[in-house]
């Protein structure tokens, strides 16, 4: 007879009181998530987060309360978790764990690690770290309605990375500057406005402002001149642009001087943006041949017809045009009590902020005939975000506990990926369990001997695009070491502070590196190698520093569904649809907001439809 400790069997109940677990991340899902755990018996857990409590938390994280605001999200769920199980020996950790103190051997101490991210890079980490010391983990996301949790265990399953990501997406400078199709173009360029300099690894995602802060010239929003499919010549053209003398005397300088000069007035500024600057781009004669023409605006002109504010969620144009001007004159304030030389900073949560983006791209977005977004979609695309929704975090949480608990029963042929869908599936089913696929032979990551290629031109390339967009953004390594596969074992990159900084600005072809030429990179934290193949060309596409070979396509047709198979299914006989993974799913980024989290779609065969994968 089976002994029973509650619902479950005396062997698993004493594993689940003893065994030590971790938990990556303390937000949504994470909160949900640490009271599953506690409540199922699970006494040794240890918590890392690095961000604070921040009031929009509050509708989702439970765990959180208003006077939590600001506080260390990984501590204060310990202190809420242990109101469920006082007895439970909760350690919480306020940091990163891309921190070199996580190494492997503190991955080690643990029989299974949880996963509640909300970003790539962090779990591409955990996925190496968790192969390095050869842990069980439980990958988890949720995108709105949607849900994943999967299995990850080395040498039995894919890896995170087993399978290529569709890449955050860039757009060239002159589509953003001159000729923008889609709204993601316009919130782009309003966000440029605040000179999009990502602050890497700050509990904060932020931007600092280019009108109130530091420039960044790559980041100009002026019309851009170089812009090759113009062909135009400005000398003969220039006179045609009507910038008025009353709205500032405007010139081709820099957004920021010009704003400076005109002491940030709201209207000189709208007209400058909306008014002028589009005027000079209908100099631009060839741009407009194929294409649908801008239309400017005028503050005045709107000013004298509009009929007020409409109480809508998607504003009319005066509407953005007053939401512009108040926005604009928070800001400044702002930057005046700071005092001479100050800066402002930008995260998604700021009204003020949100105000100006919102606007700033609503209002170009009129201007090139597109339509206009609520400010809930721009913040969901400026900020990066999918919405959350604290149901979905509670049903994928529960489903990682259930994972864990087929690991520690020693079940791991078990266990599933399981996908939470927004519509029943063919057998009306919200849930859909999916087989776990065996390890790529191909990842660059999980292979017993991980290489890739690069295309790169060598002579163009500096070593510090090498460290900082290949090895670090693209392949993922924390601290990186490169060396020549030249025999003498150049070492091109060092890990160590300043060892090899003067080597950033010079070219790789300096160092004797050539089409075929060989470079291992490694990460000691990550104990993880990757020999990389450089393979020359002399151009890519224009603004297209490197390409990774091999990289699975954007898009492709649909497969073709296999009808005898959809039917099966429908009559219960399928015991699971293929995993998100499996080499039979075509991949598919379902749209811009879903590339930009680092989201795919992807099509299973067997149920005709899409998945998100994570």
């Amino acid at each position: 007879m089976v002994q029973l400790v509650g619902s479950l069997r005396k062997e698993l109940a004493d594993s689940i009181s003893t065994c030590k677990i971790l938990v990556v991340g303390a937000g949504g899902i994470g909160c949900e998530l640490l009271k599953n755990l506690v409540l199922t018996g699970f006494k040794n857990i240890e918590v890392i987060d690095l961000d604070t409590i921040d009031v929009s938390n509050l509708n989702r994280q439970f765990l959180f309360q208003k006077k939590h605001v600001g506080k260390s999200k990984a501590q204060v769920a310990k202190e809420s978790a242990l109101q469920f199980c006082p007895s439970a020996n909760i350690t919480a950790y306020h940091d990163s764990i891309m921190n070199p103190d996580y190494n492997v051997e503190f991955f080690r101490k643990f029989m299974l690690v949880m996963n509640a991210l909300d970003n790539r890079a962090a779990r591409n980490h955990v996925n190496r770290m968790c192969l390095a010391a050869d842990i069980p983990l439980i990958e988890s996301g949720t995108a709105g309605y949607l849900g994943q949790v999967t299995v990850i265990k080395k040498g039995m399953t894919e890896c995170y990375e087993c399978q290529p990501k569709p890449a955050q997406k860039t757009f060239p400078g002159c589509t953003i500057r001159n000729t923008p199709s889609e709204p993601i173009h316009c919130i782009v360029w309003a966000k440029y406005l605040f000179n999009t300099k990502s602050q890497q690894q700050s509990p904060i995602r932020c931007f600092i402002l280019q009108l109130f802060g530091e420039e960044d010239a790559d980041q100009e929003v002026s019309p851009d001149t170089a812009d090759p499919e113009a062909a135009w010549n400005p000398e003969e053209t220039a006179a045609r642009a009507t910038a008025s003398d009353k709205d500032g005397d405007i010139k081709r300088v820099s957004t920021k001087e010009w704003a400076r000069s005109t002491g940030y007035d709201p209207v000189k500024l709208f007209n400058k943006l909306f008014k002028d600057d589009i005027m000079y781009l209908l100099t631009m004669d060839k741009l407009w041949k194929k294409r649908k023409a801008p239309t400017p605006l005028d503050w005045h002109q709107l000013e004298n017809s509009a009929s007020g504010l409409k109480d809508q969620q998607v504003l009319d144009v005066w509407g953005y045009c007053q939401l512009f001007q108040h926005s604009v004159e928070t800001l400044r304030s702002q930057l005046q009590e700071k005092g001479e030389g100050a800066e402002l900073v930008w995260d998604k949560d700021d009204p003020p902020a949100m105000d100006f983006v919102t606007a700033a791209a609503n209002l170009r977005m009129h201007i090139f005939s597109m339509s206009m977004k609520s400010r809930f979609d721009v913040k969901s695309m400026a900020g990066n975000i999918i919405p959350a929704i604290a149901t979905t975090n509670a049903v994928i949480a529960g489903l990682i506990v259930l994972e864990g608990l087929k690991i520690l029963s020693g079940e791991l042929e078990s266990c599933r990926t399981i996908f939470l869908n927004k519509c029943p599936n063919l057998r009306k089913k919200l849930l859909v369990p999916c087989v776990l696929d065996p390890p790529s032979a191909n990842c660059y990551v999980c292979a017993s001997k991980p290489e890739v290629t690069v295309k790169l031109n060598v002579h163009k390339t500096m070593v510090l695009t090498l460290q900082d967009k290949i090895v670090k953004e693209r392949f993922g390594m924390v601290a990186p070491d490169v060396q020549i596969e030249d025999g003498k074992g150049t070492i091109l990159i060092s890990s160590e502070e300043g060892e090899t900084e003067a080597n950033n600005s010079k070219f790789l072809s300096d160092f004797g590196i050539r089409n075929g030429s060989r470079l291992q990179a490694d990460d000691f934290l990550q104990d993880y190698t990757l020999l990389i193949n450089v393979l020359h060309v002399e151009d890519l596409e224009r603004d297209v520093e490197f390409e990774v070979v091999g990289e699975a396509p954007d898009k492709a047709p649909p497969p073709q569904t296999n009808q005898e198979e959809v039917n099966s299914i429908t009559n219960g006989n399928k015991d699971s649809a293929q995993p998100s993974t499996s080499s039979k799913a075509f991949k598919e980024p379902s749209n811009l907001l879903n590339d930009l989290n680092g989201l795919q779609y992807v099509w299973d065969v067997q149920l005709n439809q899409f998945y998100v994968n994570y």
